[in-house]
């Protein structure tokens, strides 16, 4: 996998000139989608450069990005949400990044995450382990999910009340946070990425795509963590996820079960 991720880290290179550049700039460009999601120039702008490069450099192979769609038919294909978190980019806050993986025959084999506004880069190749670097010409550490065994010890992201409320898991949510030891909702990639890095537990989260979710849920497998919808399907293909330390996933779903 050594090409195939530093090209997925030259992308995240390109992303990331393009997204600081225009981070908190006074003519930033805001439109709403029919989702009612908001898009910036910026997500419009690192998506095109990412696609721009896999053309030339991977003609064969085909793109899924939010922004976009899908282009190309081919067993590989290249995943891109521009920036995740884009209502916190919008409004200023730094709590935001580019997500790019590469899936082979619907399998994510190699993935990056990078916040640059936190000056940090999360990233993992099938089989290799899940890696982490701060600043430009950190050293590389490897990431180790917790050990963490009981539920009242662990520390919860759980995203967002609404995408509970909406998806019918409310009371599921209260309960667990009524169970667990911490429960915040520090939102989006930096979540999962807290999760590989052993500093919380568990993450929950509905309403998602792939995009949402690809590099992320390798780079927490390669940690030693486990990923699965709420409802125990792995991988990052289902709509929702539950990413945990491993070793408390199955109490999390049979404690969220409907």
């Amino acid at each position: 996998m050594t090409a195939d991720l530093d090209f997925a880290h030259r992308l995240a290179d390109a992303a990331d000139a393009i997204s600081t550049a225009r981070f908190r700039a006074n003519d930033l460009r805001v439109a709403t989608k029919a989702d009612r999601t908001h898009v910036t120039d910026a997500d419009q702008a690192v998506e095109r450069a990412i696609r721009e490069l896999i053309t030339a450099e991977r003609p064969g192979d085909a793109i899924f990005g939010e922004e976009y769609g899908v282009e190309g038919e081919s067993n590989r294909q290249w995943i891109i949400d521009p920036i995740d978190g884009t209502a916190n980019y919008l409004r200023g806050v730094p709590v935001w990044g580019t997500l790019i993986a590469l899936a082979v025959d619907g399998e994510v084999v190699a993935g990056v995450a990078s916040m640059p506004a936190l000056r940090q880069r999360w990233w993992a190749a099938k089989g290799e382990g899940a890696w982490k670097r701060t600043g430009r010409h950190g050293g590389p550490e490897q990431l180790h999910v917790s050990a963490t065994r009981a539920l009242d010890e662990a520390s919860i992201s759980f995203q967002s009340i609404a995408q509970w409320d909406e998806a019918g898991y409310l009371e599921k949510l209260v309960a667990l946070t009524r169970a667990v030891w911490r429960d915040r909702a520090y939102g989006d990639l930096w979540s999962y990425t807290l999760l590989a890095e052993g500093l919380i537990d568990v993450v929950g989260e509905f309403g998602v795509k792939a995009y949402d979710l690809a590099p992320l849920s390798l780079i927490v497998e390669e940690a030693g963590g486990r990923f699965t919808s709420v409802t125990g399907e792995p991988g990052p293909w289902h709509g929702s996820s539950l990413a945990s330390n491993g070793l408390l996933h199955d109490e999390l779903l049979r404690r969220i079960a409907l």
